[in-house]
């Protein structure tokens, strides 16, 4: 994993701009011997800020820079002049990414649209220049407020990949051959498990230039919530998901035992995946006779659509596509 381009967990450290100090100036001009109090505002230190950006699927440009500072607001100055508010960090991410403080493991928020902000740390308000003070018995005030002090701390960056479809099944069920199939994404395809080592996401066409996004989520393995196979690490990209399309090969030998193990892997790691739209696709199916399709047809499990595939012929592939569109559509109702 260490060459891969795909980085969905960084630790940063932030800290936020303190505020400019208010000015304590006496306006003193030629003529003027008693101007009185001028004194202008410090400007505002800057904040933090996540912004989620569509352009974007990894926090690999984050892996590099852990340390994100803030500029400082500036002090105020005479005649009633502010200080240059200091600029803001604006740390772009892509969608589904999760802050949470490094220290208490409290989330601070989500970025799950295109151009939307959480702030992380604010920035210090500007003291208050010397004028602000002034009163009918105190006419030549001479302090001013200073300006607030920064804010700093630790916060963790977690991507969850966002899509219309995730794929979940064991290592090997074909998911990657058909996300590649079905769109654009070339995922790395091989005879062995644990091929896949991070997500991929492709863009399904459908009839009528219809299209929705699917997500090839590395193979879930029996005690995956415990970190076995891959382990949590990817699970979690599946709480993203629209809704979820179980693979199973034709030629395994019990499919009602690893449709089990799956959906028990999912409802261990997060009980709410089991409340997301489900369907089974039977794959590989170019690879058994007929008998064994007519033997599995009478073994789907019940309450779940079922549909039999094969992403090398192309068989039902079509079908697949028209029926998850119109299941993410009946989800969206």
């Amino acid at each position: 994993m260490a060459s891969s381009n795909f980085v969905d967990y960084v630790k940063i450290f932030c800290r936020s701009g303190a505020g400019g100090a208010g000015s304590a100036h006496f306006r003193r001009e030629k003529f003027v011997a008693f101007g009185g109090p001028d004194g202008g505002d410090g400007g505002n230190g800057g904040s933090v800020i996540l912004k989620g950006n569509k352009q974007y699927w990894t926090l690999i440009h984050l892996k590099y820079q852990r340390h994100i500072f803030a500029k400082d607001g500036e002090s105020g100055s005479g005649a009633r002049c502010s200080g240059k508010s200091g600029a803001d960090s604006i740390i772009e991410v892509p969608l589904g990414t999760v802050a949470r403080n490094a220290d208490t493991g409290e989330i601070v928020g989500e970025v799950t649209e295109n151009g939307q902000e959480l702030v992380l740390l604010k920035g210090g308000r500007g003291g208050r220049g010397n004028w602000h003070f002034k009163s009918a018995t105190n006419q030549a005030p001479r302090y001013a407020q200073p300006g607030e002090e920064r804010q700093e701390g630790s916060f963790i960056l977690e991507l969850k990949v966002l899509a219309d479809v995730g794929l979940v099944g064991f290592p090997n069920a074909g998911k990657s051959t058909l996300l590649s199939v079905v769109s654009a994404a070339k995922p790395k395809i091989a005879d062995y498990a644990f091929t896949t080592l991070e997500p991929n996401l492709g863009i399904v066409e459908c009839r009528d230039s219809r299209s929705f996004v699917m997500a090839d989520i590395p193979g879930i393995i029996e005690g995956a919530h415990e970190g076995k196979g891959l382990g949590i690490r990817f699970l979690r990209h599946i709480e993203r998901n629209s809704m979820l399309l179980f693979m199973i090969p034709a030629h395994t030998e019990d499919l009602h035992r690893e449709y089990d193990i799956l959906l028990n892997e999912l409802g261990k790691y997060n009980p709410e995946l089991l409340d997301k739209g489900r369907m089974l696709a039977i794959t590989k199916c170019d690879t058994v006779n007929d008998e064994t399709i007519l033997r599995l047809q009478k073994e789907l499990p019940a309450g779940i659509p079922s549909i039999f595939i094969s992403s090398v012929t192309g068989y039902h592939i079509d079908q697949l596509k028209d029926a998850l569109w119109d299941a993410l559509q009946q989800d969206n109702r």
